[in-house]
């Protein structure tokens, strides 16, 4: 089985670190609930309190896609684009190294 695993990093807009930090919290606790997840840790920068970084790990590409078509990612995405500086996040994809 072929993992697939990527980070996310954004910046939340001046003054709503908090409110990103807790749509976070229940995201991650969905997320965390999907069959196919292994991993969503995320985290804020010590010495940046409105810089984040989340990591994630799912069983496989199908595993992914089906987190891609829950209700609770696009209206996480809906809640998340107005509090975070571009509307989004970079999302870097990685290679378990064997």
């Amino acid at each position: 089985m072929t993992g697939k695993y990527l980070y996310a990093q954004f910046t939340a807009e001046e003054g709503r670190g908090d409110i990103v930090a807790a749509l976070l919290r229940g995201y991650g606790d969905d997320v965390s609930a999907e069959p196919g997840n292994v991993r969503f840790d995320a985290h804020r920068l010590a010495d940046d309190r409105d810089s984040f970084f989340v990591y994630e790990e799912y069983e496989d590409e199908d595993a992914f896609q089906a987190h891609l078509a829950t209700p609770h990612c696009a209206a996480f995405n809906d809640a998340f684009a107005p509090h975070v500086v571009g509307g989004g996040s970079t999302l870097t994809w990685l290679e378990r190294v064997a």
